[in-house]
């Protein structure tokens, strides 16, 4: 009920609002906030650093997507041209059996996204675990 004040004839309504409740509440939370900040333990991100970096690895399959869509694997010197889908068994071949071996695949500009996709599709499920696109920094 709000406060009445009564003067002379008639009562009429006090349109202050209350503080009191409000100022309570804010103390209340500051002292629990106050209380709990010294408990709360800031947590430690372990950032890579250069020396916790791998090796390049001593061989890698690279695989060229031409301007006109053809593919050509190119292996340390030699480079063979494939089809579609001789690409998952091509990879499989170059790695002698070691399913580590990263392949990258390297595009043309003109190149349709989806060309790279399809490939990188056939690898990934041909079993091949390392799959990376080549990239050249702009200038």
């Amino acid at each position: 009920m709000p406060g009445m004040v009564s003067r002379g004839r008639g009562r009429r309504t006090i349109n202050e609002i209350n503080m009191v409740p409000f100022i309570d509440v804010m103390l209340v939370l500051l002292i629990i906030f106050m209380v709990t900040a010294p408990l709360v333990t800031p947590s430690v991100i372990d950032l890579p650093s250069v020396g916790k970096a791998g090796k390049q690895p001593d061989r890698v399959i690279q695989i060229v997507i031409a301007k006109d869509d053809t593919l050509e694997l190119k292996l340390k010197d030699k480079s063979t041209k494939l089809n579609a889908r001789d690409v998952a068994s091509a990879v499989k071949t170059a790695q002698d059996g070691d399913a580590a071996t990263p392949v990258v695949i390297s595009a043309d500009r003109s190149v349709k996204y989806e060309s790279v996709v399809k490939v990188m599709d056939t690898l990934q499920r041909a079993g091949v675990q390392r799959v990376g696109l080549s990239v050249q920094l702009g200038k």
